[in-house]
C-alpha cells in the first residue's frame, strides 16, 4: 500500500546522490585534518572548537558556559568541564559579571589566542585547497532538477 505523499515525492537523481556524497566526504577529510591538527598542538578536537567559538561568537571576544554549550552542540555541564581544562591549560579565564554574580564570561588568554591563531592559519589554508571541489559541489546542487 502506498500512501499518495510517497507517491507524489519526487526521488533525488544519482547525480545529485552523488553530489551529497561528495559533500558529506569533503568534511569528513576537513574534520579529520582539523582534529590532526589540533592533536599537534596539544588540544583535543572540542577544545579547539571552544576557543575558536569563544574567538568567533558575534559581537564580542567571550561567550557564556551556556552559549559555548549551545555553540559546540554539547550540554551546559560537559561545556563547564571543557572550559576547566582549558583553564588549567591556561588558555581560557573566566570572570563574574558584576551585575549578575550567576553570569560568567568566558576569555580566551594571551596563550589562548597565540594557539587558536597557529591553528586557523592552517584551517584557512585547508579550506583554501577545499574550496574549489566544495564550491563544484553547491554549483552542481544548485543546478540540480530538485530546487
Amino acid at each position: 500500500m502506498t500512501d499518495k505523499n510517497t507517491k507524489d515525492k519526487e526521488f533525488l537523481s544519482k547525480k545529485e546522490y552523488e553530489l551529497l556524497s561528495a559533500f558529506r566526504y569533503s568534511i569528513r577529510q576537513f574534520l579529520k585534518f582539523s582534529e590532526s591538527a589540533a592533536e599537534a598542538e596539544g588540544l583535543t578536537p572540542n577544545q579547539h572548537q571552544a576557543l575558536l567559538a569563544i574567538k568567533g561568537f558575534p559581537g564580542r571576544n567571550s561567550v557564556t558556559n551556556g552559549e559555548l554549550a549551545e555553540q559546540l552542540q554539547i550540554r551546559h555541564h560537559s561545556a563547564v568541564g571543557l572550559l576547566n581544562r582549558l583553564e588549567a591549560l591556561s588558555l581560557v579565564y573566566r570572570e563574574q559579571n558584576s551585575r549578575d554574580r550567576r553570569e560568567v564570561s568566558v576569555f580566551l588568554t594571551n596563550r589562548g589566542e597565540k594557539l587558536l591563531e597557529k591553528l586557523t592559519d592552517v584551517h584557512r589554508e585547508e579550506l583554501k585547497t577545499l574550496a574549489p571541489q566544495l564550491i563544484a559541489i553547491f554549483e552542481g546542487l544548485k543546478q540540480s532538477p530538485q530546487s
